[in-house]
């Protein structure tokens, strides 16, 4: 299995605290998800903890997915970690990150994961839509946060 990372990045003026409240709110998420990815949340934990487990669903091209997420790692306000469950890919890792710098936040998404029949699926289809997503995911941070500092890798 190859594994495949992502980075993305941005920095906000607001408190670590006040970001960290944003992000442990898990129906954030579709505010967070591109709208042709038609996400919509159909169960959130009573709390946000280590093992907490987020169930929803998108459509990508077409075709109707069912996702669930398990919150794997929750240190407030420096870090959680997301690992599907139920999903499209063979392994998503997904550490959020949020580190005081600058009199505000930064952001920090790392995503590690692997893609079934990666030598096709990877390159044509999951890699140019992260990017995507997690632009959109910036351009939303910025408006929520007034921000127009960012970074992908």
């Amino acid at each position: 299995m190859k594994l495949h990372t992502f980075h993305s990045e941005i920095w906000v003026p607001h408190s670590r605290d006040d970001v960290f409240q944003f992000f442990s709110r898990a129906e954030n998420l579709e505010v967070l998800t591109p709208n042709w990815l038609h996400c919509s949340i159909l169960s959130t934990p009573a709390a946000m903890t280590a093992g907490a487990r987020i169930k929803y669903r998108l459509r990508l091209r077409g075709i109707p997915i069912r996702w669930e997420s398990e919150i794997t790692a929750w240190e407030p306000p420096q870090r959680f970690i997301d690992e599907q469950r139920i999903g499209p890919y063979r392994q998503w890792v997904h550490e959020h990150q949020f580190l005081e710098h600058d009199g505000g936040t930064r952001i920090l998404d790392h995503v590690q994961y692997a893609v079934p029949a990666d030598w096709l699926v990877h390159r044509l289809l999951v890699a140019p839509d992260l990017r995507r997503i997690f632009a959109f995911r910036r351009q939303k941070i910025s408006e929520i946060f007034g921000s127009n500092r960012e970074a992908a890798r």
